[in-house]
């Protein structure tokens, strides 16, 4: 359900679960996070998926068995942020609840425009990801990020774009060649290069 590609330098894992809005179970989890760990051979990790549906966050039958609090969600958004090279989630679709945490961690996110983005964690019980609400935070600014966390507000792609929660929208049919040429310059330097320039900025 997890499917990787690598091209050279480039790999791309892509959730391939559509006929249950791509969501998670403890294996697909804990396949992303080996996939993020062992990309670090890689200059550039795309992460994407298959339908109309980015993920839905955790799957109902694996939340019985304590998947909500599980650390392979930690594991796997700690992964890609220690990633040396470039890390970009390319949103197929809607972003719910603890796969919120993997498109925090990733250094560049695009959507397309019918992406909704919503974290009910106030109305579920249960509380993020420890470096979830940081890496929100540093993108759209406290008072949004309670809005999400805390207010329970679904975000629009536009409305994503405009706070900083992504950088570009764009149609569904052109979203990983538009993913592929932000990782072009990337592929094309040294990876001592990629990882200076990425120290520098974080």
């Amino acid at each position: 359900m997890i499917r990787l590609e690598k091209d050279g330098d480039l790999w791309t894992a892509t959730i391939d679960r559509p006929d249950k809005a791509n969501s998670l179970t403890r294996q697909m989890l804990n396949d992303l996070a080996d996939i993020a760990e062992g990309a670090h051979v890689a200059k550039a990790l795309i992460l994407t998926g298959t339908g109309k549906v980015f993920s839905a966050g955790m799957d109902l039958e694996a939340a019985k068995d304590g998947l909500a609090t599980d650390p392979v969600w930690e594991r796997l958004s700690s992964a890609l942020a220690a990633h040396s090279g470039l890390t970009i989630c390319a949103l197929n679709g809607t972003l719910a609840g603890g796969a919120m945490g993997m498109a925090l961690a990733c250094d560049i996110r695009i959507c397309v425009p019918t992406a909704k983005f919503f974290y009910p964690v106030m109305k579920l019980g249960f509380l993020p990801q420890p470096s979830d609400p940081a890496r929100l935070a540093a993108l759209v600014g406290p008072a949004r990020a309670k809005l999400i966390l805390m207010g329970g507000q679904k975000v629009t792609a536009q409305d994503a774009l405009a706070m900083g929660l992504v950088e570009q929208i764009v149609e569904s049919d052109v979203l990983i060649e538009t993913a592929h040429g932000f990782a072009a310059d990337v592929l094309g330097a040294q990876t001592a290069h990629i990882k200076g320039i990425k120290d520098l900025i974080t």
